[in-house]
């Protein structure tokens, strides 16, 4: 017996809990059918797999590694293309190796991809010209089209999903063991990047510091030849788990540890909407031995939050639980300290990832949601504060964002403005960083860690973005 089990857990045991942003099905035989034919497909991934992520997030939690986590807000069936798989991979390892050299730790990689199909929404209909439908809830449930017909839940859809995260893991893995991502390719697209970008005299000190590791690093005979660590690199997948049915499917029982897994991605997370103690989503990931995650907005309560972990993660284990503030930049200075004071005296490891995108979602006179790219980097920046006024680690970002260059959030050194996001508005549901955004963010950051680094004399190095402020 797991030690989830001697504590009552059963992978079906949410099914007795309260739900919320449950789709309901209209045939429940067909969706019954869907789940059992998804229990005889092979797993996504592996509970070896998710032992490594839950050792490296173990050291993001006493700050020994820094986390990216990062990938579409919501991963489309159309959108199931190698060019777009290749494209958000490679600007995730663009990011990671410059946060690599601003923090000085190595940077575990977390995509928001193969599995990321579901989507909580605020409202269970919407209405468009007078017509009222269900709301679209992601690829694995619903269709986009604002057709009743596209609107009805489908269990079949899963196992769409099921197939086509299994497609992008394979390419992942593919790309990850198979050379693309070199560190000498990779830091050659970033070169690239520099010499395009509007903001390249204030990136080019810290590029010419990596290309100048890099050449040492060759000089003393560490090439891609002679060291495996250059060519190849470890990448992780992760969604949020939200519709517990598919997650039920494919859980399983590890052959060598005798311990439930989730096997439908390494690491998976509670959103903001379901986080309720004794709802279903909390139930199920509380007996998976997964490395799971929390959102955490600004409604959370010290003493509710408390009482969340210590449920997640009731035997302490470091790098079990990880915690994803998202405050929005006007909120976090007045609610983020008190609850990580509150985490602190519980004495329970995690880790704290920054998500500063959904906090900061505004609408735009033409009804297009959008971000500014400021007040993204102004959370990023008060999250780091907060950590170094309270003691505490500050364990990496979450980011929605893709590899194409779409015109969804304002800002950044291209200036895009609400007159430019009708040029390339693609997402179905909620905006992300362009790939120039992405990696712009991810300099930034870099310099940011960097300057909080105290140098041997002690006195703290201000970084241009802030010294220009």
């Amino acid at each position: 017996m797991s030690q989830a089990e001697a504590r009552g857990w059963t992978p079906e045991s949410w099914r007795a809990r309260p739900i919320r942003q449950a789709p309901v099905y209209p045939d429940p035989a067909k969706l019954t059918a869907a789940e059992e034919r998804l229990r005889r497909y092979p797993p996504l991934v592996f509970a070896g797999e998710a032992r490594r992520l839950r050792a490296a997030l173990a050291m993001a939690a006493d700050g020994r590694a820094f986390v990216l986590q990062g990938g579409d807000c919501a991963e489309s069936f159309s959108g199931f293309t190698a060019n777009l798989i290749r494209d958000s991979f490679r600007v995730l390892l663009q990011m990671a190796v410059v946060l690599t050299f601003g923090a000085k730790v190595p940077v575990v990689k977390l995509g928001r991809m193969a599995g990321q199909y579901a989507k909580p929404r605020s409202s269970d209909a919407e209405t468009q010209d007078g017509q009222t439908l269900p709301s679209y809830r992601g690829d694995i449930i619903n269709g986009p089209d604002f057709t009743p017909e596209a609107r009805v839940p489908d269990p079949a859809r899963m196992e769409s999903a099921y197939f086509q995260s299994a497609g992008t893991l394979n390419l992942l893995r593919a790309f990850a063991s198979g050379g693309y991502a070199d560190l000498h390719e990779v830091h050659r697209w970033n070169l690239g990047f520099v010499a395009r970008s509007p903001l390249a005299e204030r990136y080019r000190d810290l590029a010419s510091r990596i290309d100048e590791t890099l050449g040492f690093m060759a000089a003393c005979g560490m090439t891609s030849a002679t060291t495996p660590q250059i060519r190849e690199t470890d990448f992780y997948t992760s969604h949020e788990a939200l519709l517990l049915p598919y997650e039920q499917a494919l859980t399983r029982v590890d052959s060598t540890s005798g311990d439930w897994y989730a096997c439908s991605a390494h690491f998976l997370w509670i959103g903001d909407r379901t986080r309720q103690p004794e709802g279903a989503h909390v139930e199920f990931l509380r007996g998976v031995k997964n490395p799971i995650g929390m959102k955490v907005g600004p409604t959370m309560d010290a003493d509710e939050l408390v009482r969340l972990i210590e449920t997640l993660n009731p035997e302490g284990d470091p790098g079990r639980l990880t915690l994803i503030s998202r405050m929005g930049a006007d909120k976090l200075a007045a609610k983020l300290p008190p609850l990580l004071r509150a985490v602190r005296r519980a004495g329970i490891p995690v880790v704290w990832l920054c998500d500063p995108m959904h906090g900061n979602t505004v609408s735009t006179a033409a009804r297009l949601k959008t971000r500014s790219f400021d007040a993204i980097l102004s959370e990023v920046r008060s999250f780091f504060d907060a950590h170094a006024a309270e003691g505490t680690a500050a364990g990496g970002v979450h980011v929605e964002m893709t590899g194409q260059e779409v015109t969804e959030c304002v800002g950044g050194a291209h200036r895009l403005t609400e007159a430019d996001l009708g040029v390339r508005y693609e997402t179905f549901c909620d905006p992300r960083l362009n790939a120039g955004q992405s990696l712009e963010l991810a300099f930034l950051i870099a310099e940011e860690l960097k300057a909080r680094r105290a140098p041997p004399g002690g006195a703290r190095e201000v970084p241009p973005a802030v010294a220009a402020q």
